[in-house]
């Protein structure tokens, strides 16, 4: 079995040190999100997991200290499905930390039944990509600051299957978690291709991934023949060591410092969907994520 998941992951090292750097990586509790930590703490990063659970993220502190031998790795509350809270984090980071070199945006739920975050967003948009969106924003100033810098998004090739609904963008008319899923890992890619050309000259660059298919806590509201699907296929799932490499590829490859705003999946460049690459749905989404987050950004 690990032969078979080998084979079809694509292996990717570097010895790309990241000392005198600080990284922010959400959702870094758990999954891809823990290893990636790992992986930049290993190359002498100051690592900050943000996450909504502070006892795990503690564990998590501990786990990616004695792991990677850097004892720089801290954890701070954020929780993406609450504006207050992601504006208190930001004001904290804004305030004691001198740079941020690498923000990776990689919590997310998955096919969750039908919920809203505190600021009624529905939660996947909310979540995946509401709460994302604002987090950057919030955080660009001193990233610009510390160029050379990168944004990194973890999005999915479930975002070709989506397409992004701006007369309903919390499901409120119908709702299918699937398809709400998809919407916002579409909304993922969009984001980072917008993003990519506001950050022109800045030293800014930006990238969407899909991490590929890896056994993590995001199938905990798959049903039961969703659930059997997911077992029959399993062998050839990533272990979050193979899932966390694209993300970690994104962040530190250097050929990719004069690159911005494409799309990455097994560590390569990769073709997302039509949809995203429309340019036009691409500003729409902006427009009406500044609005319903009450944020200007030029």
């Amino acid at each position: 079995m690990e032969a078979i998941r080998n084979f079809f992951s694509t292996p990717w090292s570097s010895d790309q040190k990241l000392e005198d750097q600080t990284v922010v990586i959400t959702g870094a509790n758990t999954g891809i999100g823990k290893e990636t930590a790992i992986d930049l703490a290993k190359r002498g990063a100051r690592v900050i997991i943000a996450c909504r659970d502070m006892e795990k993220a503690q564990e998590a502190v501990k786990e990616v200290i004695s792991n990677s031998g850097n004892e720089n790795v801290v954890c701070m509350k954020l929780d993406l499905a609450d504006i207050k809270s992601i504006r208190e984090f930001a004001e904290a980071i804004n305030k004691d930390e001198p740079k941020l070199n690498i923000l990776i945006n990689n919590a997310g739920v998955m096919v969750c039944p039908y919920g809203k975050t505190a600021d009624g967003f529905e939660m996947q948009i909310g979540v995946n990509h509401m709460g994302h969106f604002l987090l950057t924003h919030l955080l660009i100033d001193l990233i610009k600051r510390s160029a050379p810098a990168r944004i990194v998004t973890v999005s999915s090739m479930a975002h070709s299957w989506g397409s992004i609904n701006l007369e309903d963008i919390n499901s409120e008319k119908s709702y299918d978690k699937k398809a709400a899923y998809s919407q916002s890992k579409l909304a993922n890619v969009l984001f980072t291709r917008s993003l990519a050309k506001k950050l022109e000259g800045t030293g800014v660059t930006t990238y969407s991934l899909h991490p590929g298919v890896v056994q993590t806590d995001l199938w905990r509201h798959l049903n039961g023949p969703q659930q059997f699907v997911m077992k029959m296929v399993s062998p050839f799932t990533k272990t979050s060591v193979q899932g966390a490499q694209t993300t970690i590829y994104c962040a530190v490859e250097p050929t990719l410092e004069k690159e911005s705003g494409g799309y990455y999946s097994d560590c390569a460049p990769a073709n997302c969907s039509a949809a995203g690459k429309d340019d036009d749905l691409a500003q729409k989404l902006w427009e009406l994520s500044c609005r319903m987050l009450s944020v200007t950004w030029d």
